[in-house]
């Protein structure tokens, strides 16, 4: 799987901007899906492809990412205990449409599709020191009803959980896509030519993960237009769905899918091409990193989250029930054990951390035992690690080839001949 490299994610927004309007006689691209772990930088890459056209001179961006929810602030009414509503960034475009359009009527059947709340559109008035209104400030009132012995009570001002307050503004945001997609050249979203959408709901079950993907691109089915959408996500199953979605929207196997690493050797990016229907490819390219920063000995704490998902992805495949299925030979394995451990302690906490915090000497060698066994128990393609053949061979022994287990997306078993030395 070849890669492109990319100096910043400056660079990699202008080709993406490139991608979705090209020079002519080149054919543009309508959608493109990106697939990147959480800390790469998918938020940073929305942002600067946002960026680009406001500097243009006119924002063409619509977009869904962590700084669309800072559009919305609780009032928690600490004081009182019963006026709790979510303010309205007053100056954000975002809410254009506001003052002529029936956003609520718009925003509610989407809302039902997913939560069992209602809300209200509504105003407060803002007072100065003297007392003296000088503007409104629109909010949002949620409600729920709940049984009351034998009848229904509605509960008014209730605060929603954080899960259900995101569900809200991913549906908000819908009907303003919705809203763009319909203008027709006069209304107030008909600056929008992209929409970029980066990880609409963090920490997806699969059930969601699927009706949210089918969803999103039941939208754009049911209203055919001009604009030019990105995706990206950190979330395997929805960039699966997403992927077969959109192949079937737009009747074509071939449109940008994309899976983004960072390359931490030249603090650059690396775009790397899928042009197959497999999935959890990703995790190869992921797999092929782990093993040059491991032969590089540039290994850091975030490795281990990496490896983490690796394996749980390689469980999955095999239908085990938990990722330290891969590392232990049966369930007394004492070195299994403590490798697990070792996971289980550096990919979650402080650990977990995206700073680059360099491992101590005898953590990078329990990284390296643990990556090294698995890649002999589940082989993988060598040719994948082909480009760092100088410092050593690939970790599998002639003993283990013929009867170690294949691996999720292995592309074939090692033959006997690989070299049997291990780093």
């Amino acid at each position: 799987m070849s890669a492109t490299p990319f100096a910043d994610l400056n660079a990699l927004a202008r080709h993406f901007r490139t991608e979705l309007e090209p020079p002519p006689p080149q054919v543009a691209k309508k959608f493109i899906l990106l697939y990147a772990y959480n800390g790469t930088g998918k938020t940073r890459l929305c942002t600067a492809f946002k960026d680009i056209g406001k500097r243009a001179g006119q924002a063409d961006t619509l977009y869904f990412n962590a700084f669309t929810e800072d559009l919305f602030s609780w009032q928690n009414d600490l004081a009182g205990d019963s006026e709790r509503y979510l303010i309205l960034h007053p100056s954000s475009s975002f809410f254009a449409g506001l003052d002529e359009l029936e956003m609520d009527t718009r925003i509610r059947p989407l809302l039902q599709r997913y939560a069992d709340f209602d809300f209200r559109l509504d105003t407060v008035p803002i007072k100065d020191d003297q007392g003296k209104v000088v503007r409104e400030e629109r909010i949002v009132r949620f409600s729920r009803e709940v049984m009351n012995g034998a009848t229904t009570t509605t509960v008014d001002n209730i605060k929603v959980s954080r899960g259900e307050e995101n569900i809200f503004v991913w549906c908000f945001f819908l009907a303003i896509v919705q809203l763009a997609m319909d203008d027709d050249g006069t209304g107030p979203y008909n600056w929008v030519k992209n929409i970029y959408i980066d990880d609409p709901i963090s920490s997806l079950d699969e059930h969601n993960a699927i009706v949210l993907a089918n969803h999103l691109v039941q939208l754009f089915r049911e209203t055919p237009n001009r604009i030019k959408t990105i995706i990206s996500t950190h979330h395997i199953l929805f960039f699966n769905v997403l992927s077969n979605e959109i192949k079937n929207l737009l009747n074509t196997r071939d449109f940008p899918q994309y899976c983004l690493s960072r390359d931490r050797s030249s603090s650059g990016y690396k775009l790397y091409r899928q042009r197959t229907d497999t999935p959890f490819f990703h995790h190869v390219s992921s797999l092929v990193e782990l093993y040059a920063a491991a032969q590089s000995d540039k290994i850091y704490t975030h490795h281990f989250n990496t490896l983490r998902s690796v394996l749980e992805k390689t469980a999955v495949f095999h239908g085990y029930g938990h990722f330290s299925a891969c590392i232990k030979k049966d369930p007394k394995d004492a070195e299994g054990i403590l490798h697990q451990r070792f996971i289980d302690l550096l990919s979650h906490g402080k650990y977990s951390l995206y700073e680059p915090t360099e491992m101590g000497d005898e953590t990078r060698d329990y990284f390296r035992t643990i990556l090294y066994g698995f890649i002999k128990d589940y082989p993988f393609n060598p040719l994948l690690f082909a480009t760092h053949p100088a410092t050593a061979a690939l970790p599998v022994t002639a003993s283990s080839a013929t009867t170690a287990k294949p691996a999720a997306g292995a592309a074939k078993k090692v033959p006997s001949s690989t070299p049997a030395k291990v780093p």
